[in-house]
């Protein structure tokens, strides 16, 4: 690989040799070093280079397919081509670490961050390494999850959190029943609107390093991811089987609000900040590495986009059929 990294800190940072290098041409003459250096680095930010045509122009030379966002769990505006702009919750917020889609069976195994304009203050997307966080996590907490799964419900009704159109990305019942049952998730049509629930792993295996890894969003979809007097709120409101999002363990059984205190610990104590500057560009592995966004002052736009779909599943599939073949 060509450029200047700083191995001094998470993420790896690669600046230009020469001014005014464009980050697409400096992609497709290092592509497949880059693919080796993200898995082993978790996360690369490139930084000082120009672009040739804007975010389409660097993500078209980073990957072959893009993923779209679909069974969405937050809020962001479709650029088209499938870009997007990261989830626009309110600046005076903060957005836990998280891995992109681990709530779902299917996943992008990599994250393209685009800084079009950083925040006057804050705005940060701290990021997280997912072997530290998954080690931190007590081993009988971890043995649980693994044993039972995340089971996600979900209720969707108008003007109260997102709307099943925009999750589903369609208006229509019978593309959203499609869905549903072609991912296996249970669904039924109420007199609100929509219910689903759906349950998923609790850990996943990186395909390349073959780590074991805490890959979920139980904390997040979990009521108590809410402050106290939203959580009464709420349930005054919907009452515990009608809230808009919860997280049980397969089961069915309740996960405890402390379980999830100290997943949510091991998160924090984990994070690594480090400051957007205008035209950076950060590339991470999405199981290797969690991130979130800190709250902020002034206009912040960051993109990003998803590729390289992955399942637990198709690798499984992949493992019995090496095996048979072998036998």
């Amino acid at each position: 690989m060509t450029g200047s990294p700083d191995i001094a800190a998470l993420p790896l940072i690669i600046t230009p040799d020469q001014p005014q290098t464009a980050l697409e041409d400096w992609v497709s003459a290092n592509r497949d070093g880059i693919e080796r250096q993200v898995t082993a680095s978790k996360a690369i930010l490139f930084r000082g280079f120009r672009s040739k045509d804007g975010f389409e122009s660097i993500a078209n030379s980073f990957f072959d397919q893009r993923l779209r966002y679909t069974y969405r769990s937050t809020p962001r505006t479709d650029l088209g081509q499938n870009l997007y702009t990261v989830t626009e919750y309110p600046k005076q917020l903060s957005i836990p670490q998280h891995c992109e889609n681990a709530y779902q069976r299917d996943w992008p195994m990599k994250l393209l961050f685009h800084c079009v304009e950083p925040a006057s203050k804050g705005g940060g997307t701290p990021l997280a390494e997912m072997t530290k966080v998954t080690a931190m996590i007590p081993a009988e907490i971890r043995d649980e999850f693994e044993r039972k799964k995340v089971r996600y419900v979900r209720n969707y009704r108008p003007r109260v959190d997102l709307p099943w159109e925009e999750v589903f990305g369609t208006s229509s019942k019978a593309e959203v029943e499609r869905f549903c049952i072609e991912n296996d998730l249970e669904y039924q049509w109420t007199e609100g609107g929509l219910k689903t629930m759906q349950v998923c792993q609790a850990f996943a295996s990186h395909p390349i390093t073959g780590e074991k890894i805490w890959f979920n969003q139980a904390h997040l979809f979990h009521l108590s991811a809410l402050d106290p007097a939203s959580q009464k709120m709420m349930l005054s409101f919907f009452g515990e089987g009608g809230l808009p999002r919860n997280s049980y363990f397969g089961d069915g059984s309740a996960i405890g609000g402390d379980v999830l205190a100290q997943i949510r610990a091991a998160f924090e104590h984990n994070k690594i900040w480090f400051e957007w500057r205008k035209g950076d560009v950060l590339l991470i592995d999405n199981m290797q590495i969690s991130h979130g966004r800190e709250p902020f002052e002034g206009t912040r736009r960051v993109l990003v986009c998803l590729a390289e779909p992955y399942s637990e599943a198709e690798r499984r599939r992949f493992v019995r059929s090496a095996n048979v073949e072998r036998s």
